[in-house]
Formats: C-alpha cells, structure tokens, sequence
C-alpha cells in the first residue's frame, strides 16, 4: 500500500483558509475530514483564529474578572455554533473537493456498527 500524499505546509495553510486543494491530495482531504480525530481537528482549527482576537482583551483596563467575562461572552456562542455546524462544514468541505458528501453518513454508520458490535460482545444481547 502507498503512503497518502500529504500537503505542503503552504497547501496546508490554504486548506485551513477555505482553499481547494489538488486532486492528488483528496485522499488526505477524505482522511482529514471524516477519518478518527475530525472533528477535534475542526474544532482546533476553528479555535485558533479566536485566540489573538481573545488576547486583545488583556489590553483593556479593569478587573480581571471583567476582562474574563467579556471573552466569555465571545468564546461560548462561538465555541456552541462551531461544534453545532460541525457536520455542515465538513460536508461542505467534501463538496467543494469534489468528494462524496455520503462519506460523513457513510464513516459515522460505521463507527456506530463498530460500537454496536463491542456492546454485543462485551454483554451478549
């Protein structure tokens, strides 16, 4: 079997900003989106841009207990609609790859089968 074709750190950036990358690259593109570990990658990518945006409130005078309150106020809905349009933006990520957006349907069916499958063995029902 051939290793997968991984992006260029340049490539990489792009991806994270939305770009499309080559066909060559959609195994990883498959991989990166439905594979083990997607949705804690999208969450981490979703997470960083906040962070220098957070940072700025540090600047401001006042309680720390002020300065924290007003990052809440920006982290919790941002942190609530990135986890809720999960699954719509890694399916739209598939469509503008030209990738299957039943793979997201297809990996999660899998993985409930394969928890399906432990439950019976570890309590024989």
């Amino acid at each position: 079997m051939t290793p997968m074709a991984r992006p260029t750190p340049r490539e990489r950036i792009g991806y994270a900003f939305g770009r499309v990358l080559p066909p060559h690259l959609h195994d990883w593109v498959e991989h990166d989106l439905t594979g083990p570990g997607a949705t804690r990658r999208y969450i981490v990518r979703g997470l960083l841009p906040l962070i220098p945006l957070l940072a700025l409130f540090l600047l401001i005078p006042g309680p720390l207990w002020v300065i924290g309150s007003m990052m809440m106020l920006l982290l919790i809905p941002y942190v609530y609609f990135l986890i809720a349009l999960t699954y719509v933006y890694r399916r739209h990520r598939l469509i503008s790859h030209d990738l299957d957006p039943g793979l997201m349907s297809r990996r999660e069916q899998e993985r409930k089968d394969r928890e399906r499958a432990e439950y019976k063995r570890r309590f024989g029902h």
